[in-house]
């Protein structure tokens, strides 16, 4: 055993060593890469001076998390009455900034707004990973994603050299999104404007340049001006017809399958639509139009779009979501894991700062509670965890 754990150091120094040896191979030869590209070779060594690998990128790109999020626990947290709060003061806030670029682009506020809150909890949450590290971590050290990385170091590359954004102000995601509304840097290259008249497109430190490059990204994906993405529906017991996204039908194919609104009224809308069922046939339906899909291309995902689209009904003073969930232990809020994260603090776990943002440390703690409940074991933050510790049964 002694030998085993004398080595061990070793091995991880080696392995470090090899791939700070590979990382700099590779970074000299990225170098001449960009200057393909149009990027001047002191820009290349000045925002690459001293940096090195960051494993962690590695790691978040590798790790394949055990716990799933369902959809209601995922809308639980972005669509909640703080959120809801924030988005409206932030609204009054910038009404000025929504209100212009809604008349340029033709994207109602509500919805520029819900992205901007779903994307980085309205400028809060935008990442803190150092762009040019991330990005030449993931080109240098991941193969399968290599070309993926080198195009958006490139792009990070261009951005620095153009001088919209300030070196030192560009962190995000180990994938690279960055700003207020968390573009990729290619992305950014294609669609950031300025909103502000300063003849920069900055979306890190102007809010006006984030939330009308947002409107302009959803009217370039086939925003439809003056029209919803959909809205709740009730579906037959015992349909078996389709459902999806898409395809999309026309309005009239899905009222002759007896689907109505959620109040029981007829269906109404102009155009194709996809009927969506996130939680399965018990769950909640939708009846979604073009301007969902706008707001699915953002972050091709589903839960991602309908999260977009509520949150902006709900900044609009809609009502949230009508129909029952699949489940017995509902969701919770933030406040509410903030709250299960301050109990299980209390009874000696460590679960770091009660954020309300659930990591491997709540999951673990949640587990441990939920075995001493004889409960399963998910490391999932619902309601049932939450009454148990607050009635002092763990």
């Amino acid at each position: 055993m002694r030998v085993i754990t004398l080595a061990l150091p070793l091995v991880l120094l080696a392995s470090a060593a090899s791939a700070q040896a590979g990382f700099q191979s590779c970074v000299a030869g990225l170098r001449s890469e960009a200057a393909a590209k149009g990027i001047l070779a002191a820009t290349f060594d000045r925002a690459m001076a001293g940096v090195e690998p960051d494993m962690k990128v590695i790691e978040a790109m590798n790790n394949q998390p055990e716990f799933k999020t369902p959809i209601w626990d995922y809308l639980g947290t972005l669509v909640d009455e703080e959120k809801v709060a924030e988005g409206r003061a932030m609204m009054r806030q910038h009404a000025a900034t929504l209100a212009a670029a809604e008349q340029r682009f033709g994207v109602d506020r509500h919805t520029i707004a819900a992205v901007w809150g779903v994307e980085s909890d309205f400028g809060k949450a935008r990442g803190k990973m150092p762009l040019v590290q991330a990005l030449s971590t993931g080109a240098c050290l991941a193969p399968r994603r290599n070309s993926f990385f080198k195009g958006e170091l490139f792009a990070t590359l261009q951005i620095i050299q153009r001088g919209d954004v300030r070196p030192e102000r560009l962190f995000g995601s180990w994938a690279g999104a960055f700003g207020h509304t968390q573009f990729i840097p290619s992305t950014y290259l294609r669609l950031a404007v300025d909103g502000d008249g300063d003849g920069r497109r900055d979306l890190v430190d102007s809010v006006a340049d984030a939330l009308h490059s947002t409107a302009n990204f959803m009217a370039k994906a086939g925003w439809v001006t003056g029209t919803g993405w959909g809205y709740e529906v009730r579906v037959p017991d015992g349909y078996s017809g389709p459902s999806g996204r898409n395809p999309k039908h026309p309005v009239s194919t899905w009222a002759a399958r007896g689907i109505v609104k959620y109040d029981g009224s007829p269906l109404s809308g102009s155009g194709n639509a996809g009927l969506l069922m996130p939680a399965g046939r018990n769950g909640p339906a939708f009846l979604v139009f073009k301007n969902y899909d706008a707001a699915y291309s953002y972050n091709g995902a589903d839960s991602y779009a309908l999260a977009i689209s509520l949150l902006s009904d709900r900044l609009r003073g809609k009502p949230g979501v009508q129909g029952d969930w699949p489940t017995d232990d509902l969701p919770l809020s933030r406040e509410q894991r903030r709250e299960l994260q301050r109990l299980l603090i209390a009874r000696g776990y460590n679960v770091g700062e009660p954020d309300g943002a659930v990591g491997a440390l709540t999951r673990s703690a949640i587990k441990e509670v939920e075995a001493r409940l004889g409960m399963p074991q998910t490391g999932r933050p619902g309601e049932k965890v939450l009454r148990a510790l607050k009635g002092g049964r763990v």
